[in-house]
């Protein structure tokens, strides 16, 4: 009985054995057959794509095909050009803004200056005279003012701090400004700081 077992034992290890062996047979012919089938995959694929390049010479070749391929290149350069201007245009104006916005706190110590009182006349026309120049150097920019005082409160140009009830104003009527706002052409730089009436 004993020796029964250990031959069923046996046979089955034999049987599991070649089992292996078969499954490792096949899978090598597997493996062996992958490149095989990669390969002429990639010849079909070099076909492919040598008739599409033989086509596009063809149409590139006759007259008809080479007017559109130079069309074609033409106006993707235009796009291209008008593009660049655009975005060289616009990088220009950002830092002609950023450089302006940088400069206005002087601009506001310069009118915190006049509008103190001083005895020394000279003194104060010293800053005048820098005041104007300072402002002429902006109107040089093209940087503008934006009028706010008297004006109905926009939230485009104006930045509302402040509010008060007041009958004899209208609604939404700026009756103070305590930072003039500035403009680069139609591009908003500073908005005004100002108080609102009703």
């Amino acid at each position: 009985m004993c020796d029964e077992n250990k031959a069923e034992e046996v046979k089955e290890e034999t049987q599991a054995a070649e089992a292996e062996e078969a499954a490792e047979e096949k899978a090598g012919e597997e493996a062996a057959e992958a490149p095989k089938k990669e390969k002429k995959e990639e010849k079909k694929e070099k076909a492919k794509e040598e008739k599409a390049e033989a086509k596009d010479e063809k149409k590139a070749e006759s007259p008809q095909g080479a007017s559109d391929a130079y069309l074609r290149l033409l106006a993707e350069y235009d796009n291209y050009r008008k593009r660049s201007q655009k975005e060289k245009d616009s990088l220009y104006a950002d830092i002609r803004a950023d450089t302006v916005t940088k400069f206005l706190p002087v601009y506001d110590n310069l009118v915190r200056a006049l509008k103190q009182g001083t005895e020394d006349e000279a003194y104060r026309k010293g800053v005048e005279m820098i005041m104007n120049q300072f402002c002429s150097t902006l109107e040089k920019l093209g940087v503008t003012k934006t009028e706010s005082l008297g004006q109905k409160f926009d939230p485009k140009f104006h930045n509302a701090v402040m509010h008060v009830e007041d009958d004899e104003k209208g609604e939404n009527e700026i009756v103070e400004v305590f930072q003039e706002g500035f403009m680069l052409g139609d591009k908003v730089i500073r908005f005004a700081m100002v108080k609102v009436a009703n």
